[in-house]
């Protein structure tokens, strides 16, 4: 989890902030994720139970009705009943599942894929590890897979991105399932997703499956109709939304200012008062024109009433901010924020030894920022700074801000001074992992991202009228 959905989080849920903020960090710290990467090693267990919790209840997906429709499931619906899958049960329901029996066994180590379906923009695979996989070097009650979709490799993997693991043990190993964020602008009804699991828990495989994932018909509501922000240098338009068995897909296109700038919609209420929310979400396209991004999501969102004549949006920017910069030739001097008030006002910097010690006041804080966890506040303030070497940072490519080895450093330790008046101490490590060769004060710049600290801004909702006679 990223801040950007540590924030998004934050905003949309309303339960006390400080347990919130507690689960979070704690979920964070023992699942070792900070960024947010694509990653081709999925972990999940008693070790990110609590993240992986959050983001259940943040999602929206959760109805009143879930009990209900859980207690209700044929036998293949079990396995969503125990990852808490009120999709796959309705699925299930539906028999839209495909049942699979495909088993593998690799060093020892006896991998069986059970079930895959496909409704909207979510893939979803499941399966069982038996307790071989406890010899690897993972903790008891963790399960991580290498796995590579379609004879993918690494990371550069568009499946990947997005997807997320659950664990679950039982008698003679573990259940797992995988969900899947389908990466392509065009849904094909049937196809084969190859899978090659690379290594588990370090346990070296190949294991090799190829499995069937078949999306039902699904009707498309064309839809074309949007709203300008420009106070933001935003424009956003809805295009069409899918409807499949057990869910929408709701297809929006961004235009912005600000590349890094993210629109998420909280919701959508019909005419009739029922209220959709929405889940995970794949760019489908991503291009620039002149100074302008543009960019073409589509959102898993609950299933469209067929009665609904109408839908209001309730959009939200999560902001971004260019970093601000300032060489260290003085000791004392602010970085003002481009897009909000906030600013960084240095005291003091000291160098000591092999440490650099920066004193400073973060300025333009809301009120509403003191009911905040200040470890979480410190945490971002962390992930802010960067020092880098005058000599390489205008050679820097844009996507690249890290510079070469030997020419920046990002990692510090926050200190809280005074809570009250946003006093911090960061100290950086000049000779630790990440260091600048031949290290001068006059000839290295600090840079500060306000984004993780502007919040997430309500912008006006929009109507849209509907046309149910697509099919």
């Amino acid at each position: 989890m990223d801040n950007k959905e540590v924030k998004r989080a934050m905003d949309n849920i309303d339960v006390p902030k400080e347990k919130v903020f507690n689960a979070i960090e704690k979920g964070l710290k023992m699942s070792g994720q900070g960024r947010k990467t694509k990653r081709k090693k999925v972990l999940a267990g008693s070790a990110t139970a609590v993240a992986l919790l959050g983001l259940t209840v943040t999602s929206g997906f959760i109805n009143p009705t879930m009990n209900k429709v859980l207690a209700n499931a044929p036998l293949i619906g079990g396995i969503f009943k125990e990852f808490d899958d009120s999709m796959g049960v309705e699925l299930a329901n539906q028999d839209a599942v495909t049942e699979l029996n495909q088993s593998l066994t690799k060093n020892g180590v006896t991998v069986k894929l059970t079930s895959a379906y496909f409704d909207g923009n979510v893939v979803s695979i499941t399966g069982f590890v038996d307790d071989t996989v406890e010899k690897g070097h993972n903790e008891k009650g963790e399960v991580s897979f290498d796995v590579n979709f379609e004879h993918n490799e690494g990371d550069i993997d568009p499946w990947l991105d997005g997807m997320s693991t659950d664990i679950k043990k039982v008698n003679g190993g573990y259940n797992f399932q995988w969900k899947l964020e389908y990466p392509y602008k065009t849904i094909k009804e049937t196809s084969t997703l190859p899978i090659t699991i690379h290594n588990i828990n370090g346990i070296k495989g190949d294991w090799n499956f190829n499995i069937p994932i078949q999306q039902g018909n699904y009707k498309t509501l064309a839809i074309k109709k949007g709203k300008n922000y420009p106070e933001y240098g935003i424009k956003l338009a809805v295009d069409e939304i899918l409807t499949a068995k057990a869910s929408s897909s709701l297809i929006y296109e961004m235009e912005k200012e600000y590349k890094e700038d993210d629109i998420y919609i909280s919701k959508a209420i019909d005419d009739k008062g029922n209220v959709y929310h929405f889940g995970s979400g794949t760019t489908i396209t991503e291009l620039q024109k002149g100074d302008r991004f543009h960019h073409t999501i589509r959102r898993e969102m609950d299933k469209l009433k067929a009665d609904a004549l109408s839908l209001t949006f309730y959009p939200q920017l999560d902001m971004a901010d260019p970093k601000v910069q300032h060489r260290l030739d003085r000791k004392s001097f602010v970085l003002k924020s481009k897009r909000s008030n906030l600013a960084l006002q240095v005291n003091d910097i000291v160098k000591d030894g092999e440490k650099l010690v920066i004193d400073y006041q973060f300025l333009g804080r809301s009120k509403e920022w003191g009911k905040h966890n200040l470890k979480m506040f410190e945490n971002n303030l962390a992930d802010s700074f960067m020092l880098v070497d005058q000599k390489v940072l205008d050679k820097n490519e844009p996507d690249q801000p890290f510079g070469p080895d030997n020419h920046s450093i990002s990692q510090n330790k926050v200190k809280m001074m005074d809570g009250k008046t946003a006093h911090f101490e960061s100290v950086f490590n000049l000779a630790g992992e990440e260091k600048i060769k031949n290290f001068k004060l006059e000839n290295t710049v600090l840079q500060f991202d306000f984004s993780s600290f502007n919040g997430v801004k309500e912008l006006d909702p929009f109507t849209v009228e509907l046309q149910n006679d697509n099919e």
